[in-house]
């Protein structure tokens, strides 16, 4: 049985669903009770929080409800991989504890992956599709074991954080690091290891290139110029094998809502708004 609760975070207010196998998931819901729902889903190591720089705008247009990977921010972290097929169903889990039937969904990265899953899965579930430095294959799988290997190896998660900033980031923004990017390490550091473990295992056994086809929503697929993580290349294949996507490059690396915020913003809401 699903269950809600909900305590009062230091900003705003922090609810909890407690899925069908009983963990709970962090979420936060801002925005006008009788707007369209548009839920956002963030990036590994990251938490509801990468969002804070768009919220403002969205919740005036939209009700919107963002939360926490298991394993993520102040989400449980179980033990052993995950799959997107769970993670998935933790957002069905969360929308229907909710009562809501149905939802534009933007997702970043690894949330881009649980966007694809969630319109291959559950059509009737998702309105529009904004799917941002995302991919629906990583392989080969060897690295995703090594980086779990790593983590379970690791006394704590600096050299991690160094990575994810590195490959997230322009040096303009790293060189030194600003309070922005000093937020996005922050984020890293405090996901509990369990938590990386079970995504790099997710993210192992991805490989949605052929079912993406399945995908019926209107959808938008914006891609880093200069992402060396999800490479262009593979947001290129996502919008030719969605039928009709709309693909947008934009000059950024990985996180394109925080490094060109505006671009970023003006794309979204011209895709969700269109008529």
């Amino acid at each position: 049985m699903t269950k809600i609760t909900n305590e009062l975070a230091a900003i705003g207010r922090t609810e909890y669903m407690t899925t069908g196998d009983g963990y709970r998931i962090a979420y936060r819901i801002e925005g006008p009770a009788n707007a369209p729902v548009l839920v956002l889903s963030n990036s590994i190591g990251t938490s509801l929080h990468m969002w804070d720089g768009q919220i403002e705008a969205l919740s005036e247009r939209f009700r919107v409800l963002r939360y926490d990977f298991r394993g993520h921010g102040s989400s449980d972290a179980p033990a052993g991989a995950y799959s997107f097929d769970r993670l998935g169903r933790d957002v069905i889990e969360l929308l229907d504890a909710l009562n809501i039937n149905r939802v534009h969904f933007l997702g970043l990265s690894m949330g881009g992956v649980v966007g694809q899953w969630l319109a291959i899965h559950t059509p009737e579930r998702i309105e529009r599709l904004v799917l941002s430095n995302t991919s629906s294959y990583l392989g080969p799988a060897e690295q995703w074991d090594y980086m779990i290997a790593s983590v379970q190896k690791s006394e704590n998660l600096s050299e991690l954080a160094d990575m994810f900033i590195g490959n997230w980031f322009p040096p303009a923004m790293r060189e030194p690091e600003t309070s922005l990017v000093s937020s996005f390490r922050d984020m890293v550091l405090a996901t509990d290891p369990k938590g990386f473990e079970g995504s790099f295992a997710a993210i192992r056994d991805l490989d949605m290139r052929r079912t993406a086809a399945l995908i019926s929503s209107p959808t938008l697929v914006i891609a880093g110029q200069y992402d060396t993580v999800t490479l262009p290349g593979h947001s290129e294949l996502i919008a030719a094998t969605v039928p009709n996507a709309k693909l947008i490059m934009l000059p950024a690396v990985h996180m394109p809502n925080v490094e060109r915020p505006a671009e970023f913003l003006n794309a979204v809401l011209d895709f969700l708004q269109k008529n």
